[in-house]
Protein backbone atom coordinates (compact mmCIF):
# COMPACT_ATOMS: atom_id res chain seq x y z
CA UNK A 1 0.00 0.00 0.00
CA UNK A 2 1.46 3.34 -1.09
CA UNK A 3 -0.22 6.43 0.31
CA UNK A 4 0.72 10.06 -0.20
CA UNK A 5 0.97 13.06 2.07
CA UNK A 6 -1.01 16.15 1.17
CA UNK A 7 0.77 18.95 -0.65
CA UNK A 8 -0.27 22.57 -0.97
CA UNK A 9 -2.18 21.90 -4.17
CA UNK A 10 -4.16 19.13 -2.43
CA UNK A 11 -5.03 21.44 0.44
CA UNK A 12 -6.18 24.22 -1.90
CA UNK A 13 -8.36 21.86 -3.91
CA UNK A 14 -9.95 20.24 -0.86
CA UNK A 15 -10.63 23.65 0.67
CA UNK A 16 -12.48 24.62 -2.52
CA UNK A 17 -14.96 21.77 -2.04
CA UNK A 18 -16.50 23.12 1.17
CA UNK A 19 -17.04 26.46 2.91
CA UNK A 20 -13.79 27.94 4.23
CA UNK A 21 -14.90 27.53 7.85
CA UNK A 22 -15.32 23.76 7.35
CA UNK A 23 -11.77 22.97 6.28
CA UNK A 24 -8.92 23.50 8.72
CA UNK A 25 -5.19 22.92 9.08
CA UNK A 26 -5.10 24.82 12.36
CA UNK A 27 -3.21 23.41 15.33
CA UNK A 28 -6.30 23.09 17.52
CA UNK A 29 -8.33 21.21 14.92
CA UNK A 30 -5.47 18.85 14.07
CA UNK A 31 -4.71 18.14 17.72
CA UNK A 32 -8.38 17.55 18.61
CA UNK A 33 -8.64 14.93 15.86
CA UNK A 34 -5.35 13.20 16.67
CA UNK A 35 -6.46 11.13 19.67
CA UNK A 36 -9.43 9.27 21.06
CA UNK A 37 -9.97 8.18 24.68
CA UNK A 38 -7.39 5.41 24.46
CA UNK A 39 -3.72 5.47 25.42
CA UNK A 40 -2.60 4.90 21.83
CA UNK A 41 -0.10 7.35 20.39
CA UNK A 42 -1.81 10.45 18.93
CA UNK A 43 -1.25 11.14 15.23
CA UNK A 44 -2.30 14.43 13.70
CA UNK A 45 -4.11 14.50 10.37
CA UNK A 46 -2.96 16.97 7.74
CA UNK A 47 -6.39 18.52 7.33
CA UNK A 48 -9.81 18.26 9.01
CA UNK A 49 -12.91 18.69 6.85
CA UNK A 50 -16.48 18.97 8.16
CA UNK A 51 -18.76 17.89 5.29
CA UNK A 52 -22.45 18.79 5.25
CA UNK A 53 -23.70 16.91 2.20
CA UNK A 54 -23.19 13.59 0.51
CA UNK A 55 -22.08 15.46 -2.61
CA UNK A 56 -19.18 16.98 -0.70
CA UNK A 57 -18.14 13.55 0.59
CA UNK A 58 -18.30 12.12 -2.93
CA UNK A 59 -16.05 14.91 -4.23
CA UNK A 60 -13.56 14.53 -1.36
CA UNK A 61 -13.28 10.74 -1.68
CA UNK A 62 -13.07 10.82 -5.46
CA UNK A 63 -10.12 13.19 -5.25
CA UNK A 64 -8.48 11.39 -2.33
CA UNK A 65 -8.69 8.05 -4.15
CA UNK A 66 -7.12 9.49 -7.30
CA UNK A 67 -4.31 11.02 -5.26
CA UNK A 68 -4.07 8.07 -2.81
CA UNK A 69 -4.61 10.28 0.23
CA UNK A 70 -5.64 8.58 3.50
CA UNK A 71 -9.16 9.36 4.75
CA UNK A 72 -10.42 8.63 8.27
CA UNK A 73 -13.97 9.20 9.48
CA UNK A 74 -14.54 10.89 12.85
CA UNK A 75 -17.60 10.82 15.12
CA UNK A 76 -17.01 11.99 18.69
CA UNK A 77 -13.59 10.44 19.40
CA UNK A 78 -15.01 8.36 22.25
CA UNK A 79 -13.47 5.04 21.18
CA UNK A 80 -11.06 3.12 23.39
CA UNK A 81 -8.87 1.23 20.89
CA UNK A 82 -7.56 4.01 18.66
CA UNK A 83 -10.24 3.28 16.04
CA UNK A 84 -10.39 6.84 14.57
CA UNK A 85 -6.76 7.86 15.06
CA UNK A 86 -5.46 8.82 11.58
CA UNK A 87 -2.20 6.91 11.87
CA UNK A 88 -1.23 7.72 8.25
CA UNK A 89 -2.14 11.40 8.60
CA UNK A 90 -4.10 12.61 5.61
CA UNK A 91 -7.74 13.74 5.76
CA UNK A 92 -10.09 13.44 8.72
CA UNK A 93 -13.79 13.74 7.86
CA UNK A 94 -15.58 14.98 10.96
CA UNK A 95 -19.35 14.51 10.92
CA UNK A 96 -20.19 17.13 13.53
CA UNK A 97 -22.26 19.08 10.96
CA UNK A 98 -24.04 16.02 9.55
CA UNK A 99 -26.05 15.57 12.73
CA UNK A 100 -29.68 15.78 11.68
CA UNK A 101 -32.61 13.50 12.38
CA UNK A 102 -34.09 13.28 8.89
CA UNK A 103 -37.32 11.43 9.55
CA UNK A 104 -39.14 9.57 12.33
CA UNK A 105 -41.72 6.96 11.34
CA UNK A 106 -43.20 5.69 14.61
CA UNK A 107 -45.68 3.36 12.89
CA UNK A 108 -42.73 1.54 11.30
CA UNK A 109 -40.56 1.76 14.44
CA UNK A 110 -37.88 3.50 12.35
CA UNK A 111 -35.77 6.64 12.23
CA UNK A 112 -33.55 8.08 9.48
CA UNK A 113 -30.45 9.89 10.70
CA UNK A 114 -27.16 11.36 9.57
CA UNK A 115 -23.97 9.85 11.01
CA UNK A 116 -23.13 12.73 13.34
CA UNK A 117 -26.26 12.34 15.47
CA UNK A 118 -25.39 11.57 19.10
CA UNK A 119 -27.45 8.58 20.20
CA UNK A 120 -28.29 10.05 23.62
CA UNK A 121 -29.64 13.21 22.00
CA UNK A 122 -31.60 11.09 19.52
CA UNK A 123 -33.23 9.13 22.33
CA UNK A 124 -34.05 12.40 24.08
CA UNK A 125 -35.87 13.59 20.96
CA UNK A 126 -37.71 10.26 20.75
CA UNK A 127 -38.87 10.24 24.38
CA UNK A 128 -42.44 11.37 23.59
CA UNK A 129 -42.88 8.80 20.81
CA UNK A 130 -42.77 5.79 23.12
CA UNK A 131 -39.75 4.46 21.20
CA UNK A 132 -36.01 4.36 21.76
CA UNK A 133 -32.75 3.13 20.24
CA UNK A 134 -31.53 0.43 22.66
CA UNK A 135 -27.72 0.14 22.12
CA UNK A 136 -26.17 2.16 24.93
CA UNK A 137 -22.36 2.33 25.07
CA UNK A 138 -22.46 5.06 27.69
CA UNK A 139 -20.13 7.58 26.06
CA UNK A 140 -21.30 10.48 23.89
CA UNK A 141 -21.05 8.27 20.81
CA UNK A 142 -22.44 9.22 17.41
CA UNK A 143 -24.55 6.90 15.30
CA UNK A 144 -21.84 6.77 12.63
CA UNK A 145 -19.26 5.72 15.19
CA UNK A 146 -21.62 3.16 16.69
CA UNK A 147 -22.26 1.64 13.26
CA UNK A 148 -18.55 1.62 12.45
CA UNK A 149 -17.79 -0.17 15.71
CA UNK A 150 -20.99 -2.24 16.13
CA UNK A 151 -21.32 -0.65 19.55
CA UNK A 152 -23.34 -2.29 22.29
CA UNK A 153 -23.50 -1.60 26.04
CA UNK A 154 -25.42 -2.43 29.18
CA UNK A 155 -28.69 -3.52 27.54
CA UNK A 156 -27.15 -5.81 24.92
CA UNK A 157 -28.15 -8.93 26.85
CA UNK A 158 -31.82 -8.27 26.05
CA UNK A 159 -31.86 -5.91 23.10
CA UNK A 160 -28.74 -6.76 21.11
CA UNK A 161 -26.03 -4.54 19.61
CA UNK A 162 -26.05 -1.88 16.89
CA UNK A 163 -26.04 -4.43 14.05
CA UNK A 164 -29.46 -5.61 15.18
CA UNK A 165 -30.94 -2.13 14.60
CA UNK A 166 -29.42 -1.08 11.27
CA UNK A 167 -31.93 -1.58 8.44
CA UNK A 168 -30.59 0.61 5.65
CA UNK A 169 -27.38 2.51 4.91
CA UNK A 170 -26.23 5.00 2.33
CA UNK A 171 -22.49 4.58 1.89
CA UNK A 172 -19.88 6.42 -0.16
CA UNK A 173 -17.15 4.05 -1.30
CA UNK A 174 -13.47 4.91 -1.61
CA UNK A 175 -13.76 5.96 -5.28
CA UNK A 176 -16.79 8.18 -4.62
CA UNK A 177 -19.45 5.71 -5.75
CA UNK A 178 -22.65 5.90 -3.70
CA UNK A 179 -24.45 2.66 -2.80
CA UNK A 180 -27.60 1.97 -0.82
CA UNK A 181 -27.77 -1.15 1.29
CA UNK A 182 -30.73 -2.83 2.97
CA UNK A 183 -34.33 -1.63 2.94
CA UNK A 184 -37.14 -0.52 5.22
CA UNK A 185 -38.82 -3.93 5.44
CA UNK A 186 -38.73 -5.72 8.78
CA UNK A 187 -37.12 -8.73 7.13
CA UNK A 188 -35.63 -9.75 3.78
CA UNK A 189 -34.18 -12.85 2.10
CA UNK A 190 -32.92 -10.92 -0.91
CA UNK A 191 -29.29 -11.25 -1.95
CA UNK A 192 -26.05 -11.12 0.01
CA UNK A 193 -26.17 -9.28 3.32
CA UNK A 194 -23.82 -6.45 2.35
CA UNK A 195 -25.52 -4.17 4.86
CA UNK A 196 -23.98 -5.89 7.86
CA UNK A 197 -20.61 -6.12 6.16
CA UNK A 198 -20.29 -2.39 6.82
CA UNK A 199 -21.48 -2.56 10.43
CA UNK A 200 -18.34 -3.03 12.50
CA UNK A 201 -15.95 -2.34 9.61
CA UNK A 202 -14.52 0.73 11.41
CA UNK A 203 -14.71 2.92 8.33
CA UNK A 204 -12.32 0.72 6.34
CA UNK A 205 -14.81 -0.15 3.57
CA UNK A 206 -16.82 3.03 3.06
CA UNK A 207 -18.19 6.19 4.65
CA UNK A 208 -21.74 5.99 6.04
CA UNK A 209 -23.72 9.13 5.21
CA UNK A 210 -27.25 8.11 6.22
CA UNK A 211 -28.81 5.30 8.22
CA UNK A 212 -32.28 3.90 8.82
CA UNK A 213 -32.43 2.47 12.33
CA UNK A 214 -34.97 0.19 13.91
CA UNK A 215 -36.42 1.40 17.21
CA UNK A 216 -37.88 -0.51 20.14
CA UNK A 217 -40.89 0.36 22.31
CA UNK A 218 -40.14 1.81 25.71
CA UNK A 219 -41.33 -0.68 28.30
CA UNK A 220 -44.06 0.61 30.56
CA UNK A 221 -42.72 -1.13 33.63
CA UNK A 222 -39.22 -1.66 34.94
CA UNK A 223 -37.53 -2.86 38.09
CA UNK A 224 -34.00 -2.65 39.41
CA UNK A 225 -32.15 -4.67 42.01
CA UNK A 226 -28.70 -4.60 43.58
CA UNK A 227 -27.33 -7.92 44.82
CA UNK A 228 -24.05 -8.42 46.68
CA UNK A 229 -22.02 -11.60 47.07
CA UNK A 230 -19.11 -12.95 49.10
CA UNK A 231 -16.95 -13.41 45.99
CA UNK A 232 -16.75 -12.36 42.35
CA UNK A 233 -16.94 -16.01 41.40
CA UNK A 234 -20.27 -16.42 43.25
CA UNK A 235 -21.64 -13.34 41.51
CA UNK A 236 -20.53 -14.63 38.11
CA UNK A 237 -22.11 -18.04 38.76
CA UNK A 238 -25.35 -16.23 39.59
CA UNK A 239 -25.20 -14.56 36.18
CA UNK A 240 -25.16 -17.99 34.56
CA UNK A 241 -28.11 -19.10 36.69
CA UNK A 242 -30.09 -15.97 35.80
CA UNK A 243 -29.51 -16.43 32.07
CA UNK A 244 -30.66 -20.06 32.31
CA UNK A 245 -33.78 -19.16 34.30
CA UNK A 246 -35.66 -17.33 31.57
CA UNK A 247 -35.86 -14.09 33.53
CA UNK A 248 -34.51 -12.24 30.45
CA UNK A 249 -32.93 -9.23 32.19
CA UNK A 250 -32.62 -5.95 30.30
CA UNK A 251 -29.20 -5.48 31.91
CA UNK A 252 -27.05 -7.46 34.29
CA UNK A 253 -23.80 -5.77 35.25
CA UNK A 254 -21.08 -7.27 37.43
CA UNK A 255 -18.83 -4.98 39.46
CA UNK A 256 -15.94 -6.13 41.63
CA UNK A 257 -15.50 -4.58 45.13
CA UNK A 258 -12.97 -2.00 43.95
CA UNK A 259 -15.59 -0.61 41.54
CA UNK A 260 -18.21 -0.31 44.28
CA UNK A 261 -15.71 1.52 46.47
CA UNK A 262 -15.11 4.08 43.72
CA UNK A 263 -18.85 4.54 43.12
CA UNK A 264 -19.48 5.13 46.83
CA UNK A 265 -16.57 7.56 47.06
CA UNK A 266 -17.36 9.60 43.95
CA UNK A 267 -21.16 9.44 43.82
CA UNK A 268 -22.15 9.33 47.49
CA UNK A 269 -23.71 5.86 47.55
CA UNK A 270 -23.56 3.58 50.58
CA UNK A 271 -23.42 0.28 48.70
CA UNK A 272 -21.82 -2.70 50.43
CA UNK A 273 -18.22 -2.95 49.24
CA UNK A 274 -18.44 -6.47 47.90
CA UNK A 275 -18.87 -8.13 44.50
CA UNK A 276 -22.14 -6.76 43.16
CA UNK A 277 -24.69 -7.32 40.41
CA UNK A 278 -26.82 -4.48 39.05
CA UNK A 279 -29.90 -6.06 37.43
CA UNK A 280 -32.55 -4.26 35.38
CA UNK A 281 -35.81 -5.94 34.38
CA UNK A 282 -38.35 -4.69 31.82
CA UNK A 283 -41.89 -5.97 31.47
CA UNK A 284 -45.46 -5.29 30.49
CA UNK A 285 -46.87 -5.46 34.01
CA UNK A 286 -45.83 -5.05 37.63
CA UNK A 287 -47.12 -8.56 38.36
CA UNK A 288 -44.72 -10.07 35.84
CA UNK A 289 -41.82 -8.05 37.23
CA UNK A 290 -42.70 -9.02 40.79
CA UNK A 291 -42.54 -12.72 39.93
CA UNK A 292 -39.25 -12.23 38.08
CA UNK A 293 -37.82 -10.30 41.04
CA UNK A 294 -38.75 -13.08 43.46
CA UNK A 295 -37.01 -15.64 41.23
CA UNK A 296 -33.97 -13.37 40.90
CA UNK A 297 -33.68 -13.05 44.68
CA UNK A 298 -33.93 -16.83 45.12
CA UNK A 299 -31.16 -17.38 42.55
CA UNK A 300 -28.91 -14.87 44.30
CA UNK A 301 -29.51 -16.53 47.67
CA UNK A 302 -28.74 -19.96 46.19
CA UNK A 303 -25.24 -18.70 45.33
CA UNK A 304 -24.68 -17.29 48.80
CA UNK A 305 -25.78 -13.72 48.17
CA UNK A 306 -25.31 -11.59 51.27
CA UNK A 307 -27.68 -8.72 50.42
CA UNK A 308 -30.48 -8.11 47.93
CA UNK A 309 -32.10 -4.72 47.41
CA UNK A 310 -35.12 -4.88 45.07
CA UNK A 311 -37.58 -2.25 43.97
CA UNK A 312 -35.37 0.78 43.42
CA UNK A 313 -37.37 3.81 42.29
CA UNK A 314 -36.67 5.61 39.00
CA UNK A 315 -34.51 8.32 40.57
CA UNK A 316 -32.27 5.80 42.33
CA UNK A 317 -32.14 3.63 39.21
CA UNK A 318 -31.09 6.61 37.10
CA UNK A 319 -28.37 7.48 39.62
CA UNK A 320 -27.03 3.91 39.46
CA UNK A 321 -27.07 3.85 35.65
CA UNK A 322 -25.24 7.17 35.53
CA UNK A 323 -22.70 5.90 38.06
CA UNK A 324 -22.12 2.73 36.04
CA UNK A 325 -21.63 4.72 32.84
CA UNK A 326 -19.29 7.13 34.62
CA UNK A 327 -17.16 4.41 36.20
CA UNK A 328 -14.27 4.83 33.77
CA UNK A 329 -14.10 8.57 34.40
CA UNK A 330 -14.34 8.05 38.18
CA UNK A 331 -11.41 5.62 38.06
CA UNK A 332 -9.45 8.29 36.21
CA UNK A 333 -10.27 10.85 38.91
CA UNK A 334 -9.18 8.53 41.69
CA UNK A 335 -5.87 7.73 39.94
CA UNK A 336 -4.93 11.04 38.34
CA UNK A 337 -1.24 10.11 38.33
CA UNK A 338 -1.85 7.02 36.18
CA UNK A 339 -2.55 6.16 32.58
CA UNK A 340 -4.97 3.32 31.87
CA UNK A 341 -6.07 0.84 29.25
CA UNK A 342 -9.35 -1.06 29.11
CA UNK A 343 -8.93 -4.73 28.29
CA UNK A 344 -12.18 -5.78 26.63
CA UNK A 345 -12.91 -9.45 25.90
CA UNK A 346 -16.03 -11.60 25.71
CA UNK A 347 -16.59 -15.31 26.16
CA UNK A 348 -19.55 -17.71 25.93
CA UNK A 349 -21.78 -17.19 28.96
CA UNK A 350 -20.99 -20.70 30.24
CA UNK A 351 -17.30 -19.73 30.44
CA UNK A 352 -17.93 -16.43 32.22
CA UNK A 353 -17.20 -17.59 35.81
CA UNK A 354 -13.90 -19.15 34.72
CA UNK A 355 -12.92 -16.05 32.75
CA UNK A 356 -13.69 -13.79 35.70
CA UNK A 357 -11.56 -15.96 38.00
CA UNK A 358 -8.73 -15.87 35.48
CA UNK A 359 -8.95 -12.09 35.17
CA UNK A 360 -8.70 -11.60 38.94
CA UNK A 361 -5.72 -13.93 39.21
CA UNK A 362 -3.91 -12.43 36.23
CA UNK A 363 -4.52 -8.85 37.37
CA UNK A 364 -3.18 -9.70 40.83
CA UNK A 365 0.07 -10.88 39.28
CA UNK A 366 0.66 -7.62 37.36
CA UNK A 367 3.00 -5.84 39.79
CA UNK A 368 2.88 -2.06 40.05
CA UNK A 369 -0.60 -1.74 38.56
CA UNK A 370 -4.12 -1.02 39.75
CA UNK A 371 -6.99 -3.04 38.30
CA UNK A 372 -10.79 -2.80 38.22
CA UNK A 373 -12.99 -5.61 36.94
CA UNK A 374 -16.53 -5.06 35.70
CA UNK A 375 -18.58 -5.97 32.68
CA UNK A 376 -21.81 -6.63 30.86
CA UNK A 377 -22.12 -10.00 32.51
CA UNK A 378 -25.27 -11.14 30.75
CA UNK A 379 -23.50 -11.38 27.39
CA UNK A 380 -20.15 -12.61 28.68
CA UNK A 381 -18.35 -9.27 28.27
CA UNK A 382 -15.51 -8.48 30.69
CA UNK A 383 -13.74 -5.15 31.11
CA UNK A 384 -10.49 -5.01 33.00
CA UNK A 385 -9.35 -1.42 33.54
CA UNK A 386 -5.69 -1.53 34.46
CA UNK A 387 -3.35 1.41 35.00
CA UNK A 388 0.08 2.47 36.17
CA UNK A 389 2.21 5.57 36.37
CA UNK A 390 3.24 6.57 32.84
CA UNK A 391 6.96 6.44 33.67
CA UNK A 392 6.84 2.95 35.23
CA UNK A 393 8.26 0.87 32.38
CA UNK A 394 8.14 -2.40 34.30
CA UNK A 395 4.48 -1.92 35.17
CA UNK A 396 3.59 -1.24 31.55
CA UNK A 397 5.42 -4.36 30.47
CA UNK A 398 3.27 -6.23 32.99
CA UNK A 399 0.15 -4.59 31.55
CA UNK A 400 1.12 -5.64 28.03
CA UNK A 401 1.55 -9.23 29.24
CA UNK A 402 -1.77 -9.05 31.06
CA UNK A 403 -3.54 -7.85 27.93
CA UNK A 404 -1.96 -10.68 25.94
CA UNK A 405 -2.96 -13.26 28.56
CA UNK A 406 -6.54 -12.03 28.78
CA UNK A 407 -7.08 -12.10 25.02
CA UNK A 408 -5.45 -15.49 24.51
CA UNK A 409 -7.47 -16.98 27.39
CA UNK A 410 -10.64 -15.60 25.84
CA UNK A 411 -9.78 -17.09 22.44
CA UNK A 412 -8.92 -20.41 24.11
CA UNK A 413 -12.48 -20.42 25.49
CA UNK A 414 -13.99 -19.74 22.03
CA UNK A 415 -14.42 -16.07 22.85
CA UNK A 416 -13.25 -12.91 21.13
CA UNK A 417 -10.40 -10.43 21.47
CA UNK A 418 -12.85 -7.54 21.61
CA UNK A 419 -16.38 -7.71 22.91
CA UNK A 420 -17.44 -4.17 21.99
CA UNK A 421 -14.49 -1.78 21.69
CA UNK A 422 -13.46 -2.88 18.22
CA UNK A 423 -10.13 -3.77 16.66
CA UNK A 424 -8.67 -0.31 16.08
CA UNK A 425 -4.96 -0.23 16.83
CA UNK A 426 -4.76 -2.23 20.03
CA UNK A 427 -6.35 -5.49 18.88
CA UNK A 428 -4.88 -5.76 15.35
CA UNK A 429 -2.17 -8.17 16.44
CA UNK A 430 -4.75 -10.68 17.68
CA UNK A 431 -6.71 -10.88 14.43
CA UNK A 432 -4.74 -13.84 12.98
CA UNK A 433 -5.17 -15.83 16.21
CA UNK A 434 -8.91 -15.18 16.30
CA UNK A 435 -9.78 -15.51 12.62
CA UNK A 436 -7.16 -17.80 11.12
CA UNK A 437 -7.51 -18.34 7.38
CA UNK A 438 -10.69 -16.26 7.21
CA UNK A 439 -8.59 -13.13 7.79
CA UNK A 440 -7.26 -13.52 4.26
CA UNK A 441 -10.85 -13.28 2.97
CA UNK A 442 -11.35 -10.14 5.02
CA UNK A 443 -8.33 -8.68 3.25
CA UNK A 444 -9.89 -9.57 -0.11
CA UNK A 445 -13.09 -7.81 0.89
CA UNK A 446 -11.09 -4.74 1.92
CA UNK A 447 -9.21 -4.75 -1.40
CA UNK A 448 -12.45 -5.12 -3.36
CA UNK A 449 -14.09 -2.08 -1.77
CA UNK A 450 -10.92 0.01 -1.28
CA UNK A 451 -8.22 -1.14 -3.73
CA UNK A 452 -5.93 1.80 -2.96
CA UNK A 453 -6.28 1.35 0.80
CA UNK A 454 -7.19 4.97 1.55
CA UNK A 455 -9.99 4.34 4.08
CA UNK A 456 -8.84 4.36 7.71
CA UNK A 457 -5.54 2.67 6.82
CA UNK A 458 -3.63 0.77 9.50
CA UNK A 459 -6.75 -0.63 11.13
CA UNK A 460 -8.26 -4.12 11.29
CA UNK A 461 -5.19 -5.95 9.95
CA UNK A 462 -1.90 -6.54 11.84
CA UNK A 463 0.23 -4.82 9.20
Amino acid sequence: MSLNHLNEEDLRYLASLVDAARCSTGESALNTHSRDQSRHQPVRPEVVIWPQTIEEIVAILTYANERRLPVTGWGSGSSLEGNPIPIYGGIVLSFAYMNKILSVRPDDFQIDVQPGVVYKEMNHELRHSGLFFPPDPGAGATIGGMIANNASGTRTVRYGSTKDYVQRLTVVLADGEVIELGNRASKSSSGYDLLHLFVGSEGTLGIVTEATLRLAPIQEEFAWAVATFPSVEAASRTVLDVMRSGINPAAIELLAPECIEVINRCKGFDLTVSPTLFVELHGASTAHLSEAMDLLQALCEDQGGIDFRPGLDRAERDRLIEARHSLGEMIRQVHRDQHRIVIDVAVPISAYPEMIAFAREAAGEAAGTTAYIFGHAGDGNIHLVVGARPDDALAWQAIDRLNQRMVMKSLEMDGTATGEHGVGIGKRKFMPSEHGHSLAWMRKVKTLFDPNGILNPGKMFPD
